[in-house]
């Protein structure tokens, strides 16, 4: 029996056997590879969390129940409350004790101890006291109305950063579709290329169009992630670690009439209302300057107890104002008031013209979204479909689809950024009119 006959019949008579020697490495490499693999195959992946939805109220409840810069200015409306109390305080009276020795006696006087008792009161003008505790309560105003628009210019933004987060949700979505577009169409350019009936040119091409998809498609889910962040930190950090908005980009809101926010407007704005409580304030300490030319007069009673003679004394002081008549805090009260007045006046005109132009964004932003959701969008998924069809006959080329496609894409974008564009007109009309500044 020859070798080769033993070999077949022996213990290694298996058919790995009749592998040659140079390729059983690799099959080795190969079994070794599937058996370190199989355990991860049938391992259970962790489940991840389902996110809690939230719609865009309950986001703004949450930030407005955890904002620093909100909580800060209710302290300081706090802080101004204390001063209308300290305003209001009456002046505590004043009780005086002397002693002393009687230490030269005469014939009409004993020698002795000397006792002094007085009690003095101050009697504030009662002009002064009322022109300041009306200051301390338009002080207090005046806090309010900064927290209403604290308050106002807060909403605003968590809705803007909302919506913000909308669209990049939207642009990963677009980003992810085109994406699977262009796979989809390099499969097809990959077969024709290995029939030989496209040039190799277009197959670089696709692969280099798909690369850039993709890093259209990481950066928008990054973005994603930065607007969540944003939102996070508006709400000191208090939102729930796995979340997501119930709210949709392309939601429609009624439109008041122009006049009608107008009206709003110039009522409840509050940064409007600050600069008319900062008007009451200057008038109300024009009249505490006027009045504190004449303070208040000081009633004194005092006793002074000799060895043989006891002495009752009652007297009343005043202040004479002939050198110092509060000229200036009085021309600074009035100069305050008229800066004021300034300032109103020209808010309140550019109020109105902000209001105008946010209007004008409106309605850009709505012609916008008709032109482009009922022409472009459409003509610009005709002419794709067009595109592809012709090159899956051979009547166009793999450039004339990729132009269709990024034209497609482009327009897309124009139409998230325009519904974006609306939202944020409508919230920046709704911060102008003041519709944000209540705390319900």
């Amino acid at each position: 029996m020859s070798s080769s006959t033993k070999t077949r019949k022996g213990p290694l008579s298996h058919p790995i056997a009749s592998i040659p020697a140079r390729g059983f490495s690799g099959l080795r490499a190969c079994l070794l590879l599937a058996c370190l693999t199989l355990p991860v195959a049938h391992a259970a992946e962790p489940a991840k969390p389902a996110p809690r939805m939230i719609s865009i109220d309950e986001l703004v409840m949450l930030v407005l129940q955890h904002n620093p810069g909100l909580r800060s200015g209710q302290r300081t409306v706090d802080i101004a409350t204390a001063g209308v109390t300290t305003a209001g305080a009456i002046p505590n009276p004043r009780i005086e004790v002397n002693t002393g020795r009687n230490g030269t006696p005469s014939q009409s006087a004993q020698a002795g101890n000397v006792l002094g008792i007085g009690v003095s009161q101050f009697i504030e003008n009662p002009n002064l006291r009322s022109a300041r505790v009306n200051t301390a309560l338009y002080a207090e105003q005046t806090s309010l109305q900064v927290l209403s628009q604290i308050r106002n210019e807060l909403v605003g933004q968590v809705k803007l950063r909302a919506y913000e987060y909308l669209l990049r949700k939207e642009e990963a979505l677009a980003a992810a579709d085109a994406l699977t577009l262009l796979q989809q169409i390099r499969e097809r350019v990959q077969v024709r290329v290995g029939t030989g009936e496209a040039g190799k040119y277009e197959l670089i091409k696709s692969d280099a169009e798909i690369i850039n998809a993709q890093q259209r498609e990481q950066a928008a889910r990054l973005q994603i992630q930065q607007a969540a962040i944003l939102l996070n930190r508006l709400a000191a950090g208090q939102l729930p670690p796995v979340w997501d908005l119930d709210a949709q980009l392309n939601e429609v809101t009624a439109l008041p009439q122009l006049e009608v926010l107008k009206k709003t407007a110039v009522q409840s704005n509050p940064e409007l209302r600050v600069l008319e409580s900062e008007f009451e304030r200057n008038q109300s300490r024009i009249a505490e300057a006027m009045a504190s030319r004449l303070p208040g007069l000081e009633l004194r009673l005092s006793q002074i107890r000799e060895p043989d003679v006891r002495q009752d004394i009652f007297g009343v002081s005043i202040q004479v104002p002939l050198f110092d008549q509060r000229r200036g805090p009085r021309a600074e009260a009035i100069a305050e008031r008229e800066r004021t007045t300034s300032r109103l006046e020209g808010r309140r005109a550019e109020l109105i013209q902000q209001l105008e132009l946010s209007w004008k964004s409106v309605e850009i932003a709505q012609v916008r979204i008709k032109a482009l959701s009922e022409g472009a969008m459409r003509d610009a998924e005709a002419a794709l479909r067009v595109a592809q069809a012709a090159y899956r006959f051979g009547e166009r080329g793999i450039l004339d689809v990729l132009d269709a496609q990024r034209v497609l894409r482009s327009v897309r974008q124009d139409l998230l950024l325009a519904r974006y564009q609306l939202q944020a007109s409508l919230i920046e009309l709704d911060t102008l009119a003041g519709r944000y500044a209540s705390p319900n």
